[in-house]
């Protein structure tokens, strides 16, 4: 055994040598050379900040081909993430500067700066001009000590030159428009590689230099170790032989660890919760499915979603005028001539029902031609064969729920369900429903029987929730807010879904803290920081900005009003509302998250400081949990953990998505951690291999 580690040890060591030797300093170094800044093609993989450099103009060396040592983060992942002719600026304080165009017809530029070219600080992206492009950005210096920001816009025919001043690159003065002749126009063109790239040059120190050429080789040798794979245990491993090892345990040098360490994430993903955890057997049965759920991209997304109609005597229309709740306007009308004339709802992929089940049926009903309406309610095959039905009498003129019992004559996993009007006239329709009374713990709008205890039976220890990325949002207008999750079905908000679907608010804030109560595990609800999706592509590409400062209080308040639902007794507003809804005893809160992967800039630091002061003021008891970004390294990874241990959260939340080898090298990732700065929750985490496969290796070193 002994042999092995020692064997493994000397390859580990041996590789290291060989690939770092060449970092150390050589005798014969020039003093300076040139380098040279560019972006490589626009939507390729290594799209970002390249460096070449050369003693003589002419001949370059290319600092890895692949090496980006800053990237564009503006924008959602993909094609979007796109950075357009750079332009690197040394101020006088020796403080690099690098602005770039985003897109084609964003009026964005970005900026970013750096000391040293290889950590870079959090970028911004100052909107200059809403209505047009921002092309070829470049930086000047002037003679009071500020600088300005130049670039190129194009409309139609016409090609003109603006600018800004700053003194900070935080705050900008209003563009204006200048003259061509104002701008120094500093980008080359070099051939690198045999590739002609454009970008700007500058004389530089070796040592800088070398600095980028030795980040370069440490992550080329990282990059090795992490992509290996069992694929190629034969070469490495091939002449090692089996050895019997006898482990003898002491068990008198055991340490306490805690019990809170294993739970679960769920988040609305690949329709998890509609469609999957959360029981409801009917698609769209609040009509109030959108184009802009799915940002146009599927025409059939709309609110007749899932419904049609059977026979030719029916008209379907949707209505909003006198809907039953400002939250859910829309719903249907139906206009009968003939009976048997059918609604008819085809579920989410089909309607599994089981023989001998009885399922709750209910609607919202009413009739503009005021005439009672006698409804049948069938659950039919693909070939019409009954699988079950009942009726309702639409009695009222006005919305009034109306329900039913419909039992499962056999069992089915492609059912439908059928809305029969027996007499002609018009009636309204809203919040259909179809939901199996043998729901997990028998809770009406409740979830999935067998879903719900495959995770209980898990046991974990707490619940992260409702997700990640949906709990801040594809912009601030799509933000996920817990009160419009609680309370009546009816009044809850659904929108769209930050994965290109919706959410219809059903499994809300009350369902989870209810399942978390069922099977013993803590809720732990994540809440936006004040600040959308980095990613999102609504509200403005990117992180564009945070709830504008003078509605922050509001939004402050909304989470201490969280913590005051859940934990609250029925004398308070919140806690009476909570127990109004079913549930008299406090849900016993004690963790929160705030932000989920932000880009740490201002903006967010801004944001977070107010609602983490305010919680720790008010409710000194809650443990708040803060994030450092979605990835192990990096600047927002560096920036969060700065704020948290100057504001001194008491956790943070990381997350990283790696590959096996990353694992693998990675055991002891949190031994060099600091134990007095805030704790660590890892919230989420996977191993996958390229092509984002998962198998029995990935398993492996997840577990490890």
């Amino acid at each position: 055994m002994k042999q092995t580690l020692l064997l493994l040890s000397f390859i580990t060591l041996f590789i290291g040598q060989t690939c770092l030797g060449a970092i150390l300093p050589m005798s014969n170094e020039p003093d300076s050379v040139y380098l040279f800044s560019y972006a490589t093609t626009k939507n390729s993989n290594t799209n970002g900040l390249h460096f070449a450099w050369s003693t003589d103009q002419k001949n370059w060396t290319s600092i890895g081909p692949e090496m980006r040592f800053l990237f564009c983060d503006y924008g959602r992942w993909g094609v979007e993430k796109r950075m357009i002719t750079p332009f690197l600026f040394l101020a006088p304080d020796q403080t690099w500067h690098c602005v770039w165009s985003l897109n084609e017809h964003t009026g964005t530029f970005a900026h970013a700066e750096s000391k040293d070219l290889i950590y870079w600080y959090p970028q911004t992206y100052p909107v200059v001009l809403p209505d047009n492009n921002c092309l070829e950005p470049e930086i000047k210096s002037l003679p009071d000590g500020k600088y300005t920001v130049s670039w190129i816009s194009t409309g139609g025919n016409q090609r003109k030159a603006f600018g800004v001043t700053t003194s900070d690159f935080k705050t900008y003065s209003q563009a204006k428009e200048i003259q061509a002749s104002e701008r120094q126009n500093l980008r080359q063109k070099v051939s690198i590689a045999g590739n002609i790239e454009i970008g700007t040059m500058h004389k530089v120190a070796w040592s800088i230099v070398e600095n980028l050429l030795n980040k370069q080789k440490l992550n080329a040798y990282r990059d090795q170790q992490w992509g290996e794979t069992t694929k190629t245990d034969s070469l490495r491993f091939g002449s090692l032989k089996t050895l019997n090892a006898t482990v003898t345990v002491d068990n008198t040098k055991t340490k306490k660890i805690s019990d809170m360490l294993i739970g679960v994430f769920f988040e609305d993903i690949n329709y998890a919760a509609d469609g999957g955890l959360y029981a409801e057997l009917l698609q769209n049965r609040d009509f109030e499915y959108a184009l802009s759920d799915k940002e146009g991209r599927d025409k059939t997304w709309n609110s007749k979603k899932a419904w049609h109609v059977s026979g030719s005597g029916v008209e379907f229309l949707i209505d909003s005028v006198k809907s039953i709740h400002p939250n859910n306007p829309h719903f249907a009308v139906l206009k009968t001539t003939e009976p048997a004339s059918a609604l008819v709802n085809e579920g989410f992929d089909g309607i599994s029902i089981n023989a001998g089940d009885k399922y709750d049926f209910s609607l919202f009903a009413g009739n503009p031609d005021q005439k009672s309406k006698k409804l049948l309610i069938r659950l039919t095959g693909k070939n019409g064969e009954s699988y079950g039905e009942t009726t309702v009498v639409v009695n009222s003129a006005d919305w009034k729920k109306y329900t039913a019992i419909l039992v499962a004559k056999q069992t089915a996993t492609d059912a439908q369900l059928e809305i029969i009007p027996q007499s002609s006239g018009a009636v309204k329709l809203d919040m259909i429903s179809l939901f199996p009374q043998k729901t997990f713990k028998g809770h009406k709008n409740g979830m999935r029987a067998d879903l719900a205890q495959t995770i209980a039976d898990i046991h974990p220890r707490f619940i992260r929730f409702p997700g990640g990325c949906v709990a801040h949002g594809d912009g601030l207008g799509n933000i996920y807010r817990w009160k419009n999750t609680v309370g009546p079905l009816e009044s809850r908000k659904p929108q769209k879904n930050l994965w290109g679907y919706h959410q219809s608010a059903g499994l809300g804030y009350f369902e989870y803290f209810q399942y978390c109560e069922d099977i013993g595990a803590a809720p732990l609800p994540v809440i936006a920081a004040g600040v959308p999706c980095q990613n999102s592509a609504t509200g403005g590409a990117g992180q564009q900005g945070g709830i504008p400062m003078c509605d922050m209080d509001n939004y402050v308040q909304e989470v201490l009003d969280l913590i005051e639902w859940a934990n609250g007794d029925a004398t308070t507003k919140w806690g009476k509302i909570r127990a109004d809804a079913g549930h008299p005893k406090p849900f016993n809160l004690k963790y929160i998250g705030i932000g989920n992967e932000d880009l740490i800039n201002d903006i967010f630091e801004e944001r977070f400081t107010m609602i983490f002061n305010a919680v720790k003021e008010k409710h000194p008891e809650i443990t708040v949990i803060g994030t450092v970004g979605p990835s192990f390294e990096g600047t927002d990874y560096v920036e969060g953990w700065k704020i948290a241990t100057k504001l001194g959260v008491p956790m943070v939340d990381e997350h990283y998505y790696q590959s096996p080898g990353w694992f693998i090298y990675n055991q002891d990732y949190y031994d060099k951690y600091d134990r007095s700065k805030p704790k660590v929750y890892l919230g989420e985490y996977a191993s996958h291999l390229p092509g984002r496969v998962i198998n029995i290796e990935t398993a492996l070193s997840e577990a490890l």
